[in-house]
């Protein structure tokens, strides 16, 4: 009886937080009441009634009052914020935005306030505090934290591990001389194992960031305290003395003696609050590396082609700093600029117009703003392939042009990850991105045989051998448009590219980020709450940081109550 109580308690609760968790309770939960707004009627009525007596009448219009906000709290401090401090901010920013995921909108109180407070950080700061608000994202939909952090969630969970610990006292008490050995054995791993996994369960909860936040003010001088500070601090930045792990994952025979070796697994894996590294996903290079068809189609007959092509082709770099960095800076530049939300939609639209406009190069807006988002995407990465592969290192190049030039490999590659391996993300501004992805490999693949590059052959010389074919005239004069391949599309761009010389990929570089930026902004909620249950995207994060910084359509109320008074006489 006493487990069949602590199952019923279980079983409520799950069912409770999937309820809570479902987006049309979600939203249920976020309407306000409706809001008419002012009486207009009365007040003109009473304005029209002491017209008619002839008595001077004006109305007097007061602005809506500023609330207070959490930067009026704080302050304009640019210090380093606390772990303590990165959590309630989080928090507080969960609370006011969460309406994000059901396409709410919002005033400019919070957008003035999120702007505010986020341009004022540094990129570590801010994106700490992203990461924790998306762990409160993924709390909210994917687990029982709502359903538990409450008193009577905490009321019945103690009546269901209470019930658990009885059952095994009684269990204990009661004379087991009728029953055979191997059913008390697996009776007393049961009542033990769900004990044990109760009290995991609790540890967790007391560690989390809802018991953080339930802390108003920062924990004082305590052990508590320093529990807890330690406790961020290793979520945030991990090990500090221990880092890596080995794991064993073969044996090799060397000298006739057997010989282990060993993989380095990060111990951030343990901690950290999303996966912190950036997919990456290479066209050409897929090309190159083409499976027989007979295999590929076996493959597909299975089910199992899409796995083992992720398997095969997709790689993943560490999210570091300085691109962290570079993000941040990029997008809070646009933030300054936008100082009110329409300039906001028009930075948000932007696929790289924006920086080509600032740096002057008109001659390249076409390969933007006069193509579809995936068309640009594509071409974009080809060009960006071919200059990387086909550029010269020199010792003269600076830190910064290295740095630039890595940024723009990377935010292309990933791009194209998204475009190809994650269609779902990118469905709002894919259009007809696989069909134009899959004609632009079947012309790389044809000519890549005709040079007997496939199998294996080097992305070098293959970059270089496009690069070196005559683009005079362009190729829709000489295929016409049914097919949709741009491979050699791109092989012009990457020609104009070329004429930038130094100040190239710089502006690659940013043109990657609002190629980036739009992607995020335009990708629907749901999906960026459907990712963050499979380890997150960086996507995700520079969406919620394009929010946070103003730059958005979700921000639609420009003014709030105006209040007007009725005044009568001079």
């Amino acid at each position: 009886m006493l487990m069949f109580l602590a199952g019923i308690i279980k079983y409520a609760e799950r069912t409770r937080a999937l309820y809570l968790a479902s987006l049309n309770s979600f939203r249920g939960s976020m309407l306000k009441e409706p809001d008419p707004g002012p009486d207009y009627a009365k007040l003109m009525e009473e304005y029209s009634s002491r017209k008619e007596a002839n008595l001077p009448t004006r109305i007097q219009i007061t602005p809506e009052l500023r609330k207070e906000s959490l930067v009026d709290y704080y302050g304009y401090n640019e210090n380093a914020l606390s772990e303590f401090e990165v959590v309630q901010n989080a928090c507080h920013f969960f609370d006011k935005f969460k309406g994000l995921l059901v396409d709410l909108i919002f005033s400019f109180h919070e957008r003035n306030e999120s702007r505010e407070f986020f341009r004022k950080r540094t990129a570590e700061d801010a994106f700490a505090v992203i990461e924790v608000e998306l762990n409160f994202i993924y709390e909210v939909l994917y687990t029982k934290i709502v359903a538990i952090h409450c008193k009577k969630g905490y009321f019945f969970r103690i009546i269901s591990v209470s019930s658990v610990f009885l059952a095994l006292i009684f269990f204990l008490l009661l004379d087991k001389s009728k029953f055979q050995k191997p059913d008390v054995g697996i009776t007393y791993t049961l009542l033990i194992g769900a004990i044990v996994l109760d009290i995991i369960s609790f540890v967790m909860l007391f560690f989390s960031d809802w018991t953080i936040v339930a802390r108003k003010k920062p924990p004082k001088e305590s052990i508590f305290a320093t529990i807890f500070e330690k406790f961020l601090t290793i979520r945030r930045h991990g090990f500090s003395n221990l880092r890596y792990i080995k794991f064993p994952s073969r044996i090799i025979i060397r000298s006739g003696l057997p010989e282990i070796k060993c993989r380095k697994i990060s111990l951030r894996i343990l901690c950290r609050r999303w996966s912190e590294s950036v997919s990456q996903y290479n066209m050409i290079s897929h090309c190159l590396n083409e499976r027989r068809k007979k295999v590929d189609e076996l493959y597909d007959y299975l089910g199992i082609k899409e796995f083992l092509d992720e398997q095969a082709h997709v790689s993943t770099k560490e999210f570091t700093g300085k691109l962290r960095a570079f993000i941040f800076d990029e997008l809070r530049t646009k933030s300054e600029v936008a100082s009110d939300s329409e300039t906001a939609k028009d930075m948000c639209s932007s696929r790289g117009d924006w920086v080509l406009r600032d740096n002057n190069c008109n001659d390249l807006l076409p390969w933007t703003i006069h193509k579809e988002f995936d068309e640009s995407l594509i071409l974009w990465h080809i060009a960006t392939e071919i200059c990387y592969n086909t550029e010269e290192r020199t010792n003269n190049e600076s830190e910064k042009d290295k740095q630039d030039r890595e940024f723009a490999k990377l935010l292309s590659d990933y791009m194209m990850y998204l475009l190809v391996m994650q269609p779902t993300m990118m469905l709002a501004v894919a259009g007809i991105g696989q069909i134009r992805y899959r004609d632009t490999c079947a012309e790389a693949k044809r000519i890549f045989h005709k040079w007997d590059l496939i199998p294996g052959g080097n992305s070098k010389k293959a970059c270089e051998r496009i690069f070196s074919i005559n683009t005079e005239v362009k190729p829709v004069e000489v295929k016409g448009d049914r097919s949709k391949s741009v491979l050699f599309d791109g092989c012009i761009l990457a020609k104009e590219l070329k004429k930038l010389k130094r100040e190239k990929w710089e502006i690659m570089s940013k043109v990657w980020v609002e190629l980036l930026s739009f992607a995020a902004s335009h990708c629907r909620a749901n999906a960026h709450a459907q990712q963050v249950s499979k380890g997150g995207e960086l996507i995700s994060l520079v969406w919620l940081l394009m929010v946070h910084l103003g730059l958005g359509e979700q921000f639609r109320i420009n003014e709030g109550h105006a209040r007007a008074k009725l005044l009568v006489g001079k």
